[in-house]
C-alpha cells in the first residue's frame, strides 16, 4: 500500500533565500511538489531518514516533498518506479544498497540499470553492521563462532532480512572467506530475525548498528564485532572484524538520492546542494552519528564511483558463492 506524507514549508522558509533561483530560468525548479519514493516500507530505517531530509529540502526548495512507500522485490518496484519517471526532478528517490549494488547481479533481469537509468545525486549515509549472538551463547569472540562452526553438524544458520539484504551478504562475505558451514535462514524483515535470535532459534545474525544497540545495551544480545573497518566511536570496546582475525572483512549499508537519468545538470545540482546541506545540519547529523553512521554528501560523480565500486564487489561475492534469490 502506498502511503504519502506532505511535508509543508514554513513562511521563513519561503522567505529565505532559495537554491532553487539557480535552475532553470524563468521557469525555476522546484515551481511544485517532489514526489521523494522509498523503495521500502512506512516505519522503517529507509522510511524514516526520507522523511526526515524531506522536511529539510521542503524548507530549502520552497515546495512540499512527499514521500511515497512503493516496497517490493528487495527494492527493485520502487526504484524502478524512479527509473521510469520523468527526468524534470519531480520524482526523485531513496536509493540502497540492493537495488543499486546487488539486485542487478542477484537476479536473472532487473527493468532497470543502476549505472545509466537512473542520477545519481549524492551519497546520504553508510552504516556498518554488528555481529550478534545470543547474550548466553558460549560465543564470547568470532575465533569461538568460527570454531563452533567446525564442530557443530550441519553448520551454524544465521538469520537475515531477506536474500540479498546486507545482513545475507555479510553472512555470505563470512562463509567465503572462512570456509566455514552456514546455514541462511531468511525472515520477512530484520527485527524477525532479531527475535528468532533472542530465542535461540540461530546462532548469529548480522544486524544493522542502529537497530543492534539497544539489544546489546539490554543485555538480551552480544555483539563479538563490528563490520566497518574501524571502530565506532558509538561502541569503542566493539573490535571490527579484521581486528577479529578476518582481514578485508568489510561491508556497510548505505543510501543514497537518486533520480530518473536525463535530468537536467542544473536540477541535479540542486538537488546534490540541497542534500549535502541536509547533511551539514546539526541536528540531522547528530542522529546519524548517534545511529554509528558515517555521514555521507559530495558530488554525484563521488556518488556514480562508489555505486560502480559496490557492484563490482557484489557481483563478484555473487558469482563466487552462487547466490541465487529465494
Amino acid at each position: 500500500m502506498q502511503r504519502r506524507t506532505f511535508l509543508k514549508t514554513t513562511a521563513a522558509a519561503l522567505a529565505a533565500p532559495s537554491l532553487a533561483a539557480s535552475a532553470d530560468g524563468p521557469g525555476r525548479y522546484p515551481s511544485r511538489p517532489i514526489t521523494l519514493i522509498v523503495a521500502y516500507v512506512a516505519g522503517g530505517s529507509t522510511d524514516q531518514r526520507a522523511r526526515q531530509l524531506a522536511r529539510f529540502m521542503a524548507s530549502a526548495l520552497g515546495q512540499p516533498v512527499i514521500v511515497e512507500n512503493r516496497p517490493g522485490a528487495n527494492g527493485n518496484i520502487g526504484t524502478d518506479a524512479v527509473a521510469r519517471a520523468e527526468p524534470d526532478g519531480y520524482t526523485i528517490g531513496m536509493g540502497n544498497l540492493a537495488p543499486l549494488a546487488v539486485n542487478p547481479a542477484l537476479y536473472r533481469k532487473t527493468s532497470f540499470d543502476p549505472i545509466t537509468q537512473l542520477s545519481l545525486i549524492a551519497l546520504i549515509e553508510r552504516g556498518p553492521l554488528m555481529l550478534m549472538v545470543p547474550a548466553e551463547s558460549s560465543y564470547r569472540t568470532v575465533a569461538d563462532l568460527l570454531e563452533g562452526g567446525r564442530r557443530k553438524p550441519g553448520g551454524l544458520s544465521y538469520g537475515s532480512s531477506g536474500t540479498g539484504s546486507a545482513h545475507h551478504l555479510s553472512g555470505e562475505l563470512l562463509r567465503s572467506m572462512t570456509k566455514t558451514d552456514l546455514v541462511h535462514i531468511p525472515y520477512k524483515g530484520g527485527a524477525a530475525a532479531v527475535v528468532a535470535l533472542m530465542g535461540n532459534q540461530l546462532d548469529f545474525v548480522f544486524e544493522p548498528m542502529y537497530s543492534a544497540m539497544p539489544s546489546m545495551k539490554s543485555g538480551r544480545l552480544r555483539a563479538l564485532a563490528i563490520t566497518s573497518e574501524h571502530r565506532s566511536p558509538v561502541a569503542p570496546g566493539i573490535p571490527t572484524m579484521a581486528e577479529a582475525g578476518l582481514p578485508g572483512f568489510h561491508i556497510e549499508n548505505w543510501q543514497g538520492l537518486i533520480g530518473p537519468a536525463g535530468m537536467p545538470p542544473a536540477t541535479v545540482q540542486v538537488l546534490n546542494a540541497t542534500l549535502n546541506r541536509a547533511l551539514a545540519d546539526r541536528d540531522i547529523r547528530a542522529q546519524m552519528l548517534a545511529q554509528g553512521n558515517e555521514i555521507g554528501g559530495g558530488s554525484p560523480e563521488q556518488f556514480a564511483a562508489f555505486v560502480k565500486t559496490e557492484s563490482e564487489r557484489w557481483r563478484a561475492v555473487i558469482a563466487a558463492n552462487g547466490i541465487q534469490p529465494e
